[in-house]
């Protein structure tokens, strides 16, 4: 199979509408991060999500619909959340309803629940309203492996095995969709991301943190499994060990390795004489960086070192929990969110 890349014009858009007519998978940039479609009603096409991403299949999907799809057609939407749709949608949310169960069970994982994003990607929004209907996406890569933010990452992961990648430029946002647990009388994240559990609760006045806890079967997706890891060995550290650190990427080199640092901006330039990448200085700017410093840094490092963000709080619980991830740590420590 030949993976087209194309920029998302008529053509693109009519072609992207065939192929999930004929339950084909086709992956198209968002605002967070590229996503692997396909139609949310056909069981046999959501079976091949999870095949090609390699993921166990009980981790739920998302259903993405466009602004004006009338949800009510797949879910049942508690009052409070007219509010939040309002102040946040088209945009980096997630919300966990009740289904009415119009998508295929495998969508959800077999769970009484479906999570719906409305994204605000041009690309996205385009799509979605060519084919006209819920589709099933996930991170458009390969299971466990760090999260797409451009067609490039898509296609290395992907090359030969999808037909369609509808490249919108790079996803700014950087980070995955918050999700969020409606299905209560007090909405509660599932997992942290760009609309933080501050302005949630601003909105719909009161908002908590859901913990998975061990054994039980995830909610929505992020929320098991070690998730966006580079493809090269890894090292973690905080803040405070970075002398530590400045050892172990010491014993690579000597070893004859290529150690690298990951860390935000203000550590990199303490770490001048080292090789390093910068995830810049502030909340946003890590945000839409991680995804692409950790492909870099497994394309460029035998060994990559990551140095824990000092910053917390607001979008940090969302890149926190991506970075602890991606290094092999606990990333529903407290301390760490």
């Amino acid at each position: 199979m030949k993976t087209l890349v194309l920029p998302p014009d008529e053509r693109a858009l009519a072609y992207a509408k065939e192929l999930i007519a004929a339950g084909e998978v086709v992956a198209f940039h968002t605002e967070t991060v590229y996503g692997l479609g396909a139609d949310a009603r056909i069981d046999a096409a959501v079976k091949k999500i999870f095949a090609l991403k390699g993921r166990p299949a009980d981790n739920p999907l998302i259903a993405h619909v466009h602004p004006d799809y009338d949800i009510s057609a797949l879910v049942e939407a508690p009052p409070y959340t007219a509010a939040l749709r309002k102040a946040f949608l088209p945009g980096p949310l997630t919300m966990v309803y009740p289904s009415k169960g119009k998508v295929s069970p495998f969508v959800s994982a077999g769970l009484a629940t479906l999570s719906l994003r409305v994204p605000s990607s041009p690309t996205a929004q385009a799509f979605l309203r060519a084919v006209d209907l819920p589709v099933a996406a996930p991170s458009a890569n390969r299971s466990k492996h760090v999260s797409p933010v451009t067609a490039q990452h898509v296609l290395d992961d992907f090359d030969g095995d999808i037909p369609l990648i509808l490249d919108g430029g790079p996803s700014r946002g950087g980070i995955e969709s918050t999700v969020l647990d409606c299905t209560g009388s007090v909405p509660q994240i599932l997992r942290a991301g760009l609309v933080t559990r501050e302005m949630i609760a601003s909105v719909a006045g009161d908002c908590g943190v859901y913990h998975m806890r061990a054994g039980e079967k995830p909610k929505s997706p992020g929320m098991a499994y070690k998730h966006y890891a580079p493809g090269c060995r890894t090292a973690y550290f905080s803040a405070d060990a970075l002398g530590d650190a400045v050892r172990c990427y010491a014993r690579e080199e000597g070893a004859g390795g290529a150690p690298c640092f990951l860390a935000e901006h203000a550590v990199c330039e303490r770490l001048g004489g080292y090789r390093t990448l910068d995830l810049g200085e502030t909340p946003a700017a890590m945000a839409e960086n991680l995804y692409a410093r950790l492909r870099e840094g497994e394309r460029a490092a035998s060994l990559l070192i990551g140095i824990a963000p000092t910053v917390r709080g607001g979008v940090m619980d969302g890149v926190m929990n991506r970075f602890l991830r991606a290094f092999g740590q606990n990333a529903d420590a407290g301390e760490e969110l």
